[in-house]
C-alpha cells in the first residue's frame, strides 16, 4: 500500500547503515502531543492515506483530538498482523475455506482468498487435563488431544499449505499471548516493499482472544476483536473504530514484600472496572513505570478485557529493550526498536505532559495480597477478608445451608469428605500469570518450603501445571523446583489455556459423585484471568482467581472456608503449626531466583524451530489443494452456510414483524453465557447430535474444540449451564418457552428455535448492562444469527460482542436511557414489531428505531430503542448481511 503523503510525513531513518521509510509523526503539527497509543494510530494513518478508507481529514481530527469530547469520528486503523488461537481461529480458516468456493460461485478466482496481512496461529486451546498429578501427565494429554483434534489439525496443515501468509505454532508449544511476547511480537515492525525498499512501523495487532492486549506491555498496540472482524482484517480490510478516549492511569511507588503482580492486576481490575473504561484506551504512564518489570506490565496488560478497557497500553522504554533482548530478539532488531521510538517520540519520557481523557492513579505500595470471585474478574476480595467473603455467598450457592460432610473414599483408596466450599481445583495455568517469572518462580519457592515442613495438598484437590510456554519447564528444572511442586501434585499437564478456558478436565470420579449426589458447592482456584459461571468445570459452581503461589496455598488448604493469617495449613516434623506466612518466599528471594536461572539462551532454545512441531505434527496426513475437501461425516470441520444463495446484490435491509422473544437476560451476561466452551453432556441438544452421529461421550471433546462444526455450536448457543432465562425463572440453562406450541412449555433454546424458523417467527433477545462481556468469542454472535434471532436489545453491550453481532447481521439495539427490560414491564411473552430499520436502505443510519411489544390482553409497550450501529462502516456490513457478506462481494467484483 503506498500512501498519498498528503502532510509529507514519508522520510528514511538510517541505524547501523540500514536505511528504513518511515512516516514521521512531526510532519503535522498537533501529532506529537498525543498520547502514546493515539501516536501509533496517527502513524497507521499516516502510512495507509489513500483518499478513499483513510483520508487526510482523518488523520487531522486526530491531530486534533479533544480528550475532553466525546467519540464521534470513525477512522480506519490497519493491523500489521493477525493473531489467532485454536478456538477461535479454526473456524476463521473454515470461513476462508468457504470463501474461497463462494468467490468461484460467484466467478470470481478462489485464490484471491489469502490474508493479506500476516496471520499467526498458535494451538493452544486444545488440551484437556485428562490425567494429572503423575509424571507423565503431559504425555497421555497430549496423546488424548491428538487423537481428539486429528480432524481439526490436519485441516489447520491444510490451511498452512493452501494460503499465503498464514502460518501455525503446533499444539504442545505455549499459550498464543506468551508466545506473542515472547516471540511472534516484532515493537517495530518492516516490510519489504516492490522496489526493495524497506518500510519500518510500530507493530500492531488484532487478536481471535480477547487477551490479545497482553501484547501492549510491550509496547505493541493490539486488542482482541472477533473472528468475524479478524478475518475480515486478513483479507485487507481495516478495522473501523472511533478515535477513543484515553485514560491516564499514574503508577507510583513499588510493590509491597508479600503482594505480587497477580495482586497488583486484580486491584487495577477493580479499579478501571467501577471507574468505566469500554470502549476507551487505557495508558500507564508516570515515574513508576519504569520501575514496573516488563513481565507485570504483560500482566496488567493482559487484563484489559477484565477492566473493559479497549487496550492498555506501555511504552516503549529501556526495560523494553532489556526483555526483547532476554527472549532472544536479534540486536539488530533491537537497535531499530531503540532508534525509531526515540525518533518518533514514542519512547517513554516519564516528564512529558500529556492530555489524557481522565486520570486515575495506583501507588503500587498499597497493593496487598488478594483473589477475585466467585464468578467475576472484578471482584476484589483481600486475602484476609476471604473467608468471610466466602461465608457472605456461600448460601446463594448453597441455599439448603451447612451439609454434614459427604463421605467419599478417593481412587486410591483415601477415605475423606467433602462439603461445601472445598477447594476441588487448583490448577496453575493461563497466559496471564505463567508468563511471570516473578510468580511462578513464587510459586515454585513456596511449594518448596510447604514440602521441607512437611505439608502436602489435600487428597481431593485435582492439582495442576500448565505453563504458557517452555521457558517457564526450563527455568523451573534449573532453580531445581520441580520435585517439590510435583510433591504437591503440580506436575506438568500440557503448555496450554487449560482450565482457564474450561478445560480442566474431568473430576475423578469419585468426588463428581459426592458432589452431584450432595449438591455441593466445591470451588476451583486457579491463576487465570476468567471465573465466569459455568466455565471451568460443571461440577464446579464457584471459581477464584488468584496468584500461583495462592494457588498452591488453597491446595494445601484444600477449602475456601480457610483464614490464612489464622488457621494453620498443617504441622511440621515436630508438631508445631505451619503459616502460610512461614513459608511465603520473600522477594528478594524470588528475584535472586529469577537472576539465577532465567536467560536468552533458553528462549534461543525454546523458539528455534517453533513452527516445526514435534512427530506427531509432522506425521499428520494433510490434504492438499487450493479448496478443502469437505467430509461430510465429520464433526469437527463442516462447511458453514453462511453464504448459501448470496447474490452480488445484497437484500434489502428489512423492518422486524411479529417476532418472539427467545431470551431475557439479565445483568453481566458474558460470550461464556452465550457461547460456553467447555464441556457438554450426552441429554444436550449438543450430546445428542454427536450421539446420534457416532460419537461416544469420551469423545465430546469441548464445545471450544468442535467450533469448525456449526451444528454442534448451533446446539450450543445460550447453552451455558448456569445462564439464566428470565422467561423460565427459577430454572438454570439452556432452556426457554416456546410459544410456537399451545401453552408455550419449556424447551430447550435450541429446539424452540428450530421449531421458530420452521414457522418463519424471527426472534429477539433482551439483556441488561454489558451484554456480551467477556472473551472474543465469534460465535456467541454466529450462533445467535444461525437461530434466527434478528436483534438484541440490551441496556449497555460490551464493545466486541456488540461488533461481532453486526458482523453477522444481527442488530445491536438499546433501551432508552434509564429503561430496561423490567421497568418497560416486558415479559418475554410478547410479540413484537421493530420499525424504521429500512431508512438504512437509503444510506442513513437512524438513531432510533421504534419497538412495540404486544402481550396478548395486555396494552402494548412501546419505546424508541437506540441503534447501536456506531459507523459508516458497521452500517455498510449490516447492510450486506454481514461482514463476511460484504468483504466477499468486494473481492468477487475486483
Amino acid at each position: 500500500m503506498t500512501s498519498l503523503n498528503s502532510f509529507g510525513a514519508r522520510s528514511t531513518l538510517t541505524v547501523d547503515g540500514s536505511d528504513y521509510t518511515v512516516y514521521r509523526l512531526d510532519a503535522l503539527e498537533g501529532l506529537t502531543r498525543l498520547p502514546y497509543s493515539l501516536k501509533v494510530l496517527a502513524e497507521n494513518l499516516l502510512r495507509t492515506e489513500d483518499g478513499a478508507n483513510v483520508t487526510a481529514d482523518q488523520i487531522r481530527a486526530l491531530a486534533q483530538w479533544d480528550p475532553t469530547a466525546e467519540p464521534d469520528t470513525e477512522i480506519q486503523f490497519t493491523p500489521a498482523r493477525v493473531v489467532m488461537q485454536d478456538f477461535t481461529g479454526v473456524p476463521c480458516i473454515v470461513d476462508l475455506a468457504t470463501m474461497r468456493e463462494a468467490v468461484a460461485d460467484l466467478g470470481g478466482d478462489p485464490t484471491r482468498i489469502n490474508p493479506l496481512a500476516p496471520a499467526e496461529m498458535v494451538i493452544d486451546h486444545s488440551v484437556q487435563i485428562d490425567v494429572f498429578g503423575r509424571h507423565d501427565a503431559f504425555e497421555r494429554n497430549v496423546e488424548r488431544e491428538y487423537e481428539r483434534n486429528n480432524e481439526r489439525y490436519q485441516f489447520l496443515r491444510w490451511g498452512q499449505g493452501a494460503f499465503e501468509n498464514f502460518r501455525v505454532v503446533p499444539p504442545g508449544t505455549g499459550i498464543v499471548h506468551q508466545v506473542n511476547i515472547e516471540y511472534l511480537a516484532r515493537t517495530v515492525f518492516t516490510k519489504t516493499e516492490k522496489d526493495g525498499s524497506v518500510t519500518a512501523y510500530p507493530d500492531t495487532c488484532v487478536g481471535t482472544d480477547s487477551h490479545t492486549t497482553m501484547v501492549n506491555g510491550l509496547g505493541v498496540l493490539g486488542w482482541g476483536v472477533g473472528g468475524i472482524e479478524a478475518e475480515a482484517a486478513m483479507l485487507g480490510q481495516p478495522v473501523s473504530m472511533l478515535i477513543p478516549p484515553v485514560v491516564g492511569f499514574k503508577l507510583s511507588g513499588s510493590i509491597p514484600s508479600g503482594a505480587t503482580a497477580t495482586d497488583v492486576v486484580l486491584t487495577i481490575t477493580q479499579m478501571l472496572r467501577k471507574h468505566g473504561v469500554v470502549g476507551k484506551f487505557v495508558e500507564f504512564y508516570g515515574e513508576g513505570v519504569g520501575k514496573v518489570p516488563l513481565a507485570n506490565r504483560a500482566t496488567i496488560g493482559n487484563m484489559s478485557p477484565e477492566f473493559g478497557s479497549t487496550a492498555a497500553m506501555f511504552p516503549i522504554d529501556e526495560v523494553t529493550l532489556d526483555y526483547l533482548r532476554l527472549t532472544g530478539r536479534s540486536e539488530d532488531s533491537i537497535a531499530l526498536v531503540e532508534a525509531y521510538a526515540k525518533e518518533q517520540g514514542l519512547w517513554h519520557d516519564p516528564s512529558r505532559e500529556v492530555a489524557y481523557s481522565e486520570y486515575l492513579e495506583l501507588d503500587l505500595s498499597t497493593v496487598v495480597p488478594s483473589i477475585a470471585g466467585p464468578k467475576r474478574p472484578q471482584d476484589r476480595i483481600e486475602l484476609s477478608a476471604a473467608k468471610a467473603s466466602f461465608n457472605e455467598v456461600i448460601g446463594t450457592y448453597a441455599p439448603d445451608g451447612p451439609r454434614e460432610d459427604a463421605p467419599v473414599t478417593l481412587e486410591d483408596g483415601t477415605v475423606t469428605r467433602l462439603n461445601h466450599g472445598d477447594v476441588a481445583i487448583a490448577s496453575i495455568t493461563s497466559c496471564t500469570n505463567t508468563s511471570n517469572p516473578s510468580v511462578m518462580l513464587a510459586a515454585g519457592l513456596l511449594a518448596r518450603n510447604a514440602v521441607e515442613r512437611g505439608l502436602s495438598a489435600k487428597p481431593w484437590v485435582k492439582t495442576s501445571m500448565a505453563p504458557g510456554s517452555k521457558v517457564v519447564t526450563d527455568y523451573y528444572e534449573k532453580a531445581g523446583l520441580w520435585p517439590a511442586l510435583e510433591a504437591l501434585g503440580f506436575h506438568l499437564v500440557g503448555y496450554g489455556c487449560a482450565t482457564c478456558i474450561g478445560n480442566s478436565g474431568p473430576l475423578p470420579a469419585p468426588v463428581s459423585e459426592a458432589v452431584n449426589a450432595h449438591d455441593l458447592a466445591v470451588v476451583s482456584v486457579l491463576s487465570g484471568n476468567r471465573n465466569f459461571e459455568g466455565r471451568i468445570n460443571p461440577d464446579v459452581k464457584m471459581n477464584y482467581l488468584a496468584s500461583p503461589p495462592l494457588v498452591i496455598a488453597y491446595a494445601l488448604a484444600g477449602t475456601m472456608d480457610f483464614d490464612f493469617e489464622t488457621d494453620p495449613l498443617g504441622q511440621d516434623a515436630d508438631g508445631n503449626d505451619v503459616f502460610l506466612r512461614d513459608i511465603w518466599p520473600s522477594a528478594q528471594e524470588v528475584q535472586a531466583t529469577i537472576d539465577s536461572t532465567l536467560d536468552r539462551s533458553m528462549f534461543e532454545k525454546d523458539y528455534g524451530n517453533v513452527f516445526a512441531g514435534d512427530e506427531r505434527w509432522q506425521g499428520l496426513d494433510t490434504p492438499e489443494g487450493d479448496t478443502f475437501s469437505w467430509d461430510e461425516a465429520s464433526t469437527y470441520v463442516r462447511k458453514p452456510p453462511y453464504f448459501e444463495g448470496m447474490t452480488m446484490t445484497p437484500d434489502p435491509v428489512t423492518d422486524i414483524h411479529a417476532a418472539r422473544v427467545l431470551l431475557k437476560l439479565g445483568d453481566s451476561v458474558t460470550t461464556d453465557h452465550i457461547s460456553p466452551a467447555g464441556s457438554f453432556k450426552p441429554e444436550t441438544p449438543a450430546g445428542r447430535y454427536l450421539l446420534e452421529n457416532g460419537v461416544q461421550q469420551r469423545d465430546f471433546n469441548s464445545y471450544g474444540s468442535r467450533r469448525g462444526n456449526h451444528e454442534v455450536m448451533i446446539r450450543g448457543t445460550f447453552a451455558n449451564i448456569r445462564i439464566r432465562n428470565e422467561i423460565v425463572p427459577g430454572v438454570e440453562g439452556g432452556f426457554t418457552r416456546d410459544f410456537t406450541l399451545e401453552g408455550g412449555p419449556t424447551s430447550t433454546v435450541y429446539d424452540a428455535a428450530q421449531n421458530y424458523l420452521a414457522a418463519g417467527t424471527p426472534l429477539v433477545v433482551l439483556g441488561g448492562k454489558e451484554y456480551g462481556s467477556g472473551s472474543s468469542r465469534d460465535w456467541a454472535a454466529k450462533g445467535t444469527s444461525l437461530l434466527g434471532v434478528r436483534a438484541v436489545i440490551a441496556e449497555s453491550f460490551e464493545r466486541i460482542h456488540r461488533s461481532n453481532l453486526i458482523g453477522m447481521g444481527v442488530l445491536p439495539l438499546q433501551f432508552p436511557a434509564g429503561e430496561d427490560r423490567n421497568s418497560l414491564g416486558l415479559t418475554g411473552e410478547e410479540v413484537i414489531e421493530i420499525t424504521g430499520i429500512e431508512a438504512l436502505n437509503e444510506g442513513v443510519t437512524p438513531k432510533t428505531v421504534r419497538v412495540v411489544a404486544v402481550a396478548e390482553g395486555k396494552a402494548p409497550i412501546e419505546f424508541d430503542a437506540v441503534v447501536r450501529i456506531d459507523t459508516p462502516g458497521e452500517a455498510d456490513y449490516y447492510r450486506n448481511g454481514g461482514i463476511l457478506q460484504y468483504v466477499l462481494r468486494q473481492l468477487a467484483a475486483q
